[in-house]
């Protein structure tokens, strides 16, 4: 073959396809990729749109909040017992109601309660409201004196029993608690009694009464009518009726023990050489012993004797258990066996005598110091004279007979 020849195998038309198959490969190419494009395009302004649509919805709902709230209708249904809490303010107040279903929303009693300050100034305690109310019967009702639940004073000293004092009744606490438990609930007064809870308080399981760890041994050990004295100390206590004995207890006692833990009861009780319970019996010896300003003094009598040993010899402890005034007792009286009896015996009584104030357990757990082992009132006031020894207790004695203290 010819060099000219080797041309036969190049043909000329196929020479000239060849670009036309490049040039439709790149067209798919670039479709491809145009499509790719408008794809992505598409995307971003679908979700463009859905965050526009979203934003949207979300300002008209909260334009729409802005004037407008869910509200019941009328003064109210059903009773509906709520608490307020120490510390609440007038929004965590009306998510209070509207979780107990008195409102239809929080924003209905917000709202309301702008056109009166005394919202402003509603006490923590237990308030008797009415179910489905609007927001301003509600606001009319909460700032009520009548709507709240009454609390329970207890004054220090104060015994769980009812004592008869010169022909009068001085209520106990099972007493007073029986009365904060009544309430007029559809029209009818509902209350538990002294002696039901009473009941509660002597047969209950301690633990489940909430008696705090500290005390439980002493507690199970203790006489049922005399277990849970000195476990309720001196302070305010919201009662909330409609409830059993034994939840009522346990509400009061749950927040006692955070008193006296806030009192020092256990935590500041451990280099006084006794136990939680035992300081807390010295207190209540104090409270009923003397006033406020000799109860340190009283307390360091304590201490001394029952160091020695030597016995207390105080008046109140048998009074308590024969649920008698603090008076002074008979030679029979203090010649009488019993675990009260601190003329006889050389240690503290098996429970506290009374409800104790913060006062006195302070006094309880931090004494005067000193010699002291004597004293007698001796002022009109209540005022004790102290002494170390019996010839001085003596004088103060006499002389506190001749000037008729007693």
């Amino acid at each position: 073959m010819s060099g000219d020849d080797l041309g036969l195998f190049t043909d000329p038309e196929a020479d000239e396809r060849r670009p036309l198959k490049r040039d439709r490969s790149r067209d798919n190419a670039r479709a491809k990729a145009k499509k790719r494009k408008k794809t992505v395009l598409w995307l971003v302004v679908a979700l463009i749109l859905a965050v526009g649509m979203g934003g949207a919805y979300y300002g008209y709902k909260e334009l729409r909040g802005i004037g407008s709230f869910e509200d019941f209708a009328g003064t109210g249904e059903a009773d509906a017992i709520v608490e307020v809490q120490d510390g609440d303010v007038v929004s965590k107040i009306a998510s209070t109601l509207y979780d107990n279903g008195v409102i239809a929303s929080a924003r209905a009693f917000t709202e309301a309660s702008k056109t009166d300050a005394r919202v402003t100034s509603i006490q923590p305690g237990f308030y008797l409201m009415k179910t489905k109310m609007s927001g301003q019967n509600a606001v009319a009702r909460m700032i009520d004196p009548k709507t709240r639940v009454p609390a329970v004073q207890v004054v220090g000293g104060l015994k769980l029993t009812d004592i008869q004092a010169n022909g009068k009744t001085v209520k106990g606490i099972y007493s007073l608690l029986a009365d904060a438990s009544c309430t007029e609930k559809d029209g009818a007064k509902v209350c538990l009694t002294g002696d039901e809870i009473k009941a509660a308080a002597e047969q209950t399981d301690p633990v489940a009464l909430g008696v705090p760890d500290w005390a439980l041994a002493d507690v199970k050990r203790a006489e049922p009518q005399y277990r849970l004295e000195g476990l309720i100390m001196r302070g305010v206590y919201q009662v909330k009726p409609g409830v059993s004995a034994v939840e009522l207890l346990r509400g009061i006692i749950v927040s006692s023990s955070q008193k006296l833990q806030g009192a020092g009861i256990p935590g500041g009780t451990m280099n006084t050489g006794f136990r939680p319970y035992e300081v807390l019996v010295i207190a209540s010896l104090i409270e009923k012993e003397a006033i406020e300003k000799d109860f340190s003094k009283v307390s360091q009598v304590i201490y001394n004797r029952i160091k020695k040993p030597m016995a207390l010899q105080f008046d109140s402890t048998i009074n308590y258990k024969n649920n008698q005034p603090h008076i002074r007792t008979s030679d029979a009286d203090r010649e009488a066996q019993g675990p009260y009896n601190t003329y006889i015996n050389q240690n503290l009584t098996p429970t506290p005598i009374g409800s104790p104030s913060q006062q006195a357990i302070a006094a309880a757990i931090k004494p005067e110091g000193g010699d002291i082992l004597y004293f007698v009132k001796c002022q009109t006031d209540g005022t004790s004279c102290f002494a170390t020894t019996f010839e001085e207790h003596n004088a103060n004695d006499q002389k506190a007979q001749k000037d008729g203290i007693y």
